[in-house]
């Protein structure tokens, strides 16, 4: 039996147009960054000086998602490159119909104390979208809801969409903080400012005749110095720039300015009326680790009141003098999360923990790296790159 095989011959693949290539080659381009961006490293800029004298505005970082281990997208529907805001329209980038439970990639490391971290804002889960300088629950404090809510268009973000902000850790889970006189305390151990930040000193000159060429030479900022009569300042500054102005014979003495004790904040986390506390003296807090498991009562629900209900989502209410979390009576409670303390290394111009209180896990972005630019807004055509800085470890 004869058998005949026929063979087709395969069409010709037909080529891509110009356009065609191009709009693969976008499209390639664009996932590939979107996975580099969500998974590995992530470009941030510093917006503000509350990180002075460690980051600069103007400072451009490289923030590792790799160290503490990647999160993995909560809305998962968003446009690429877009946080919460389209740049043109100003509408929301993502579309949070989908929304997934908080999970993370394994991770480097922990974050361990002093480690520069970029997060979510914890209070950033409700904006007013007119005027979002302020929290939304400062406007709430500073007037009332049916005011604010009539005034300005509120909109609510998941985790992953809130604030980008990047402080200092002080505290980890299980630590307990405070800080007394402007010196912060880690588990009873007093933590002083190193030259990475900066506090307000009072400085008293002999003269008025003095040249400020000397204190812009040492890092001070002449135009932001407060003066309170012909021959005292208060300034921000390191310890190291305090202790080379001192050698300068004009200088009578430059000492510490801070809050004393009795002075209450009244805007400070917890918003406790019991705990008259300010920017230089509170606490002692500590700070819940997964697993530990705080007695509830009318000392400590002012501390975990918002971490119980807002950030691990439970029902928590008050009837008739006792606590109930989802309906039940509850006289402890187990966190399920780590929680952080951060604080800005500019401690008088830094809103941090001190303002809204601990830093959920589920909140952290990542690990900052190193600066690979450096704009100053202030200095002369040559000098508008800090090229000292370029790809600078942070420390």
């Amino acid at each position: 039996m004869n058998w005949k095989i026929w063979q087709k011959k395969s069409a010709p693949e037909k080529k891509k147009t110009k356009t065609r290539e191009w709009v693969d080659a976008i499209v390639f381009a664009v996932i590939a960054a979107t996975i580099i961006r969500v998974f590995f490293i992530e470009a941030y800029t510093i917006p503000s000086g509350s990180m002075e004298k460690s980051l600069l505005i103007g400072d451009f970082l490289f923030v590792s998602k790799v160290n503490y281990g990647a999160r993995i997208p909560m809305t998962p529907v968003a446009f690429p490159f877009a946080h919460h805001t389209m740049p043109i329209t100003g509408t929301k980038s993502y579309w949070d119909g989908v929304e997934w439970k908080y999970r993370r990639l394994p991770g480097l490391s922990e974050i361990k104390r002093n480690d520069v971290v970029v997060f979510n804002l914890p209070v950033g889960d409700t904006v007013a979208l007119e005027n979002q300088e302020p929290s939304y629950y400062n406007l709430i404090r500073q007037s009332d809801w049916k005011t604010v809510n009539s005034q300005y268009t509120i909109s609510s973000r998941p985790v992953d969409k809130r604030e980008n902000i990047i402080k200092r850790c002080i505290g980890i889970p299980g630590d307990v903080v405070s800080m007394s006189g402007g010196v912060v305390s880690v588990n009873w151990k007093a933590e002083p400012l190193k030259d990475t930040g900066q506090m307000p000193y009072k400085i008293q000159l002999s003269t008025s005749n003095v040249n400020f060429d000397v204190f812009s030479n040492l890092g001070f900022k002449v135009g932001e110095m407060q003066q309170l009569d012909a021959n005292t300042y208060i300034a921000n500054a390191t310890p190291s720039m305090i202790q080379k102005l001192k050698t300068f014979n004009f200088v009578k003495s430059a000492d510490l300015f801070v809050k004393p004790s009795s002075t209450d904040d009244g805007d400070l986390f917890p918003l406790d009326p019991n705990r008259k506390w300010n920017v230089d003296n509170f606490g002692p807090i500590k700070i819940p680790a997964k697993g530990w498991t705080v007695n509830i009562d009318s000392n400590t629900m002012p501390l975990y009141y918002r971490a119980i209900r807002t950030y691990e989502g439970n029902k928590v209410e008050q009837r008739g003098g006792v606590w109930y979390i989802d309906d039940k009576i509850a006289t402890n409670y187990t966190f399920k999360m780590n929680y952080y303390w951060m604080m800005g290394d500019n401690r008088h111009n830094s809103t941090d923990s001190r303002y809204w209180g601990f830093v959920p896990e589920d909140h952290v972005v990542g690990k900052a790296l190193f600066i690979w630019m450096s704009f100053d807004s202030e200095g002369s055509f040559f000098n508008k790159i800090r090229w000292s800085r370029l790809f600078r470890g942070i420390h």
